[in-house]
């Protein structure tokens, strides 16, 4: 730090009287006594993080060790032509607030992973969540007067999974989010990619069938036509009518995706064979996909994350089958598939990771404004 240690001690026992960090432990020996470790209390500052995709959303309080401090709030909020949409989401995380009795000084800022083309540098959703005049952050950030950050669902997926999951400590991963679509985050160089405009990752949308089915970006052939979570539940749906004997029931579809999808899950945990066989045939088809990107990236990793992986190991064997059979061995030979062990918590995890990487960045512009005008005096 360039400090004398007086200095530092004093820094630290201000710190610890204020709450803000704690004695947690002891560093190893590098000859002489054991250095003693200050780290960030919990309870020191808190993360609104909020989990959105097309048609459901999730909101919670987190601390910096990524544990909800409140029980993880989940209502259904359409986007799609729903103008009303960001109104909603400002009062559900307001409630979120509200309800947490948490003192709103320690809430350093609300982290938001969301669908569309988002331009996170900005603040703009250019698919959904309009504001008017105003853009999203902006709009949010008046609300609840608090610093707000959006990025794209699928980055913050792999942003956590960087940091924190099955992509740690990787320098070259791909992050494939299995829901409603299939997104896809890119860490290259250890650094999460983005690209020129942010829109990097639009994975959904690689026209790999010929299948004349309309995807909702308004062409055909996506792998979203044939891979997504609602197609399997379509597809579910469509073999019980045919005959297909599984535990999904007569009642299946529920006509609610989010339902529909859970009772899958069980039945896949059962060891539902008409279930497992028809995701696995989903995995195949992502698998495809995938095996573009080793062609194109040669990843060290890629994972599975999202949504989808609350059905678990079901989706290693096919994914992997179709990268043995459509990627060059060669470039694939150092490439593992890993499920994420994140999950469904991986996008609200990835929102707080998001937060805290502004907060560095705005700490760092502001040193070096104060450096200049010391310089300059």
């Amino acid at each position: 730090m360039g400090k004398s240690i007086p200095h530092v001690m004093k820094v630290i026992d201000d710190l610890i009287i204020d709450g803000s960090i704690a004695e947690s432990g002891y560093a190893p020996s590098s000859g002489g006594r054991r250095p003693v470790i200050y780290a960030l209390r919990p309870d020191a500052i808190y993360i609104l993080s909020v989990s959105m995709d097309q048609m459901f959303t999730r909101i919670t309080l987190m601390d910096i060790e990524n544990k909800a401090v409140t029980p993880v709030k989940e209502f259904e909020l359409p986007l799609n032509n729903n103008p009303d949409a960001i109104v909603r989401l400002a009062e559900k995380m307001s409630e979120v607030i509200r309800e947490s009795g948490v003192d709103k000084k320690k809430i350093v800022g609300a982290g938001i992973g969301m669908p569309g083309f988002v331009d996170f540098k900005n603040g703009i959703n250019y698919s959904f969540l309009h504001a008017g005049n105003k853009t999203v952050t902006e709009y949010l950030t008046d609300e609840l007067g608090l610093p707000v950050y959006i990025d794209n669902d699928s980055s913050l997926i792999a942003l956590a999974e960087f940091h924190f999951g099955a992509a740690r400590q990787k320098k070259n991963a791909v992050v494939v989010n299995i829901g409603w679509g299939i997104g896809l985050g890119m860490i290259l160089n250890g650094e999460l990619f983005r690209g020129h405009d942010g829109f990097a990752g639009e994975f959904s949308h690689i026209p790999i069938f010929d299948n004349n089915k309309l995807c909702s970006c308004g062409k055909s052939g996506c792998l979203e036509t044939e891979a997504s979570l609602l197609v399997v539940i379509e597809k579910a749906a469509q073999g019980l009518k045919s005959g297909g004997l599984s535990a999904l029931g007569a009642k299946f579809p529920s006509g609610h995706p989010e339902t529909d999808w859970e009772a899958i899950v069980r039945a896949i945990h059962k060891g539902d064979r008409y279930v497992i066989e028809l995701v696995s045939h989903t995995g195949y088809d992502i698998g495809k996909a995938v095996a573009i990107l080793i062609h194109l990236m040669n990843p060290e990793c890629v994972v599975l994350s999202g949504r989808g992986t609350l059905a678990g190991k079901v989706w290693q064997a096919p994914v992997q089958q179709a990268l043995n059979e459509h990627t060059i061995p060669r470039l694939a030979a150092n490439t593992t598939l890993a499920i994420s062990t994140l999950g469904y918590h991986a996008e609200l995890i990835g929102a707080v990771a998001l937060v805290m990487e502004n907060k560095v960045k705005e700490y760092k512009v502001n040193r070096k404004k104060i450096k200049v005008k010391e310089f300059s005096e």
